[in-house]
C-alpha cells in the first residue's frame, strides 16, 4: 500500500480557523438578509454534536473537489421564530413551512462556501437539501472529514451550524 507523502495528505486538509471563518461569515449573512436577525457566534466546539432533542436540521451535502456536508440544527422553537421571520407571518407548528425555511437556510449557507472553496462555483455540486424533526434523533456523517461547528444566539435563544469537509485527491 502506498503512503502519501506528508505535503500531499497536508494539502487535502483545510484549516479549522479558515472554515471556521466561512461558516460564521456565510451564517451571519444569511440571517441577516434573509431572516432579518442578527447573530452573535461562540468559539467553535470541541466535539462534534450529534444527539438531538426536539430540533429541526436542515443539512445540503456538497460533491466535487470537496466532499461534505453542511448543517444547521435548531431547537424547535427557534426553527418557528426563523420561519415566521423569512415568510413575514406568524408560523406556530413544525410541518412544511419550517422544513422549507431550513433546508433553503442550508442551501443558501451551502452556496457560500461553495463559491468560497470553489473556482466561481464549478467544481463543487450541492445536493437538494435534507430537513429532519423529531423528539430525539442522532445524525451521524463522514468520518475521516475535517469539521467545524459553531454556535450562534440570537435574543437568547442557541443553534448550530456545522460544517464537515473533505478534499477529494
Amino acid at each position: 500500500m502506498m503512503s502519501l507523502n506528508q505535503e500531499i495528505a497536508h494539502a487535502t486538509h483545510l484549516e479549522e480557523a479558515d472554515l471556521a471563518g466561512y461558516v460564521i461569515n456565510a451564517t451571519k449573512e444569511v440571517f441577516e438578509t434573509m431572516v432579518m436577525m442578527a447573530l452573535e457566534d461562540s468559539y467553535p466546539l470541541k466535539e462534534p454534536v450529534t444527539a438531538f432533542h426536539c430540533s429541526v436540521t436542515g443539512m445540503v451535502g456538497l460533491a466535487g473537489t470537496y466532499t461534505g456536508i453542511l448543517s444547521i440544527h435548531c431547537p424547535q422553537e427557534f426553527a418557528l421564530r426563523i420561519t415566521s421571520n423569512m415568510l413575514g407571518m406568524d408560523v406556530e407548528e413544525v410541518g412544511e413551512d419550517v422544513n422549507d425555511a431550513l433546508g433553503e437556510i442550508a442551501n443558501m449557507l451551502g452556496g457560500y462556501v461553495k463559491q468560497i472553496l470553489s473556482k466561481g462555483g464549478l467544481d463543487i455540486n450541492l445536493s437538494i437539501p435534507t430537513v429532519i424533526s423529531g423528539e430525539d434523533y442522532t445524525v451521524n456523517s463522514m468520518a475521516d472529514s475535517d469539521c467545524v461547528i459553531i454556535p450562534f444566539t440570537n435574543e437568547g435563544d442557541r443553534f448550530l451550524v456545522g460544517l464537515k469537509l473533505r478534499k477529494e485527491l
